[in-house]
């Protein structure tokens, strides 16, 4: 992939283009391509330490004020397919947190390419995630009404992990279809 593409996606994505169209509008953003399976506890009041290799240090501090207003759940629900170059993502996770200014930080990150250290824990609480099946199909539940992040990510040919997200407006109630492909 040119250096060039994330970039100009990122540009368009901030000015509020649409990437793809039809209904409902999606936008391509982010994910925290951290690993799922990580169980280290990171304290909110440690003392700052190098994020891990590989990794970006976040600049935006948690901010506890904008999420402190977001509801954890709801009756809302994403369902959607994970797929790569028409590969299905089996087994794989798709996350789906609330557009904050932290996690927009993470966003422009993984449009780039990079990798941010791991979210706050705090951060961690508002997101939702699930299991892709075989067929790298995915649904999750109890979604509150909101901008949300939906990604997802998967191994290329070329052995890298290549991070696919759609940013979404979820009303009460809502059933909304998300594929998230490339």
């Amino acid at each position: 992939m040119k250096a060039w593409i994330p970039l100009a996606l990122l540009g368009l994505t901030l000015a509020g283009c649409q990437m793809q169209p039809g209904p409902p509008p999606e936008r391509i953003e982010v994910i925290d391509v951290s690993d799922p399976q990580r169980t280290e506890e990171i304290r909110p009041d440690a003392e700052p330490t190098a994020p891990p290799p590989g990794r970006i240090a976040r600049q935006v501090a948690f901010p506890a004020e904008e999420y402190a207003q977001l509801e954890r759940t709801g009756n809302a629900a994403i369902s959607g397919r994970l797929s790569l170059n028409g590969s299905p993502g089996a087994g794989e996770t798709v996350s789906v947190a609330p557009v904050t200014t932290y996690s927009a930080e993470a966003a422009e990150h993984a449009l780039a390419g990079r990798a941010v250290e791991p979210a706050d824990p705090r951060a961690r609480e508002f997101t939702h995630t699930a299991r892709t099946d075989g067929n790298g199909n995915f649904t999750i539940n109890g979604l509150p009404a909101g901008e949300f992040y939906v990604s997802g990510s998967m191994v290329n040919s070329s052995g890298q992990r290549q991070v696919i997200l759609r940013q979404v407006s979820l009303r009460n109630g809502q059933r909304l279809e998300v594929n998230l492909s490339r």
